[in-house]
């Protein structure tokens, strides 16, 4: 199944008829983020750093098309004979940005939060808990009983757009953010969109998105747009250590 944009069918066409502001009346605000390069450190490139296998650092910034960049990915998996069980031991090693956890609780004092994201149930688990466990939208790996990679399942064609598309459904303001290629048409969809700390290739490509570069100013752009008021930061203005 592939994620490319586009794809939506029905569903992109049943996007509920409220305007942005009359969702924003009815009270029910979501925050949907993605997760590797907003509040965690990317684990291929985890896994990369503690294998030595320089091309397992391919993400999303590098390969736009999702299902070439998994392609590529389970075929150094293989090559190297790495599976289930590597890739768990690289996110054991990871840890939340130190400001994500901070930031997230801010968050929840005045919206929900749901985590869209390319990443896999089976390798995500240990970051929500530290993350404090808000709901994850992702996909699956098809991992066979030898403990190897097969394959993946795809949660949906375009996954993050439509959960976007899910959400003002239900009457949702949607306020997104994410880091690549793979967020844009979730940040297109959502009532408004940020990109957090971009590559250059994604700025360029997609100059229309405001950019933050730290949580505290992607909490006060978040902000700005729940009270209407225009944002005081400029981007690229902060640089808070994440």
């Amino acid at each position: 199944m592939s994620l490319k944009a586009g794809g939506c069918g029905v569903c992109c066409r049943a996007v509920a008829d409220a305007a942005p502001g009359e969702r924003m009346r009815g009270g029910l605000r979501i925050v949907c983020l993605d997760l590797e390069g907003v509040l965690v450190p990317e684990i291929w490139v985890a896994l990369a750093e503690r294998t030595g296998i320089d091309a397992l650092r391919a993400t999303t910034r590098d390969m736009p098309d999702y299902d070439a960049l998994m392609a590529h990915r389970l075929g150094v998996l293989d090559e190297h004979g790495l599976g289930l069980a590597d890739l768990r031991a690289a996110v054991a090693g990871v840890a939340p940005f130190e400001s994500a956890p901070a930031f997230l609780d801010g968050l929840r004092e005045r919206a929900q939060i749901a985590i869209l994201s390319d990443s896999f149930y089976e390798l995500a688990g240990p970051l929500m808990a530290r993350l404090g466990n808000p709901m994850l939208l992702c996909h699956s790996l098809r991992v066979g009983a030898d403990g190897r990679v097969a394959g993946y399942a795809p949660r949906q064609d375009d996954p993050k757009r439509r959960a976007v598309i899910a959400f003002q459904n239900l009457a949702a303001h949607v306020v997104a953010a994410g880091d690549s290629y793979n967020d844009i048409s979730m940040l297109e969809q959502a009532d408004a969109g940020f990109l957090f700390r971009p590559s250059e290739a994604v700025r360029r490509d997609h100059p229309r998105f405001p950019i933050c570069h730290d949580h505290a100013a992607l909490r006060r752009r978040i902000e700005a747009v729940w009270s209407g008021a225009a944002p005081t930061d400029e981007p690229g203005a902060s640089h808070e250590t994440l």
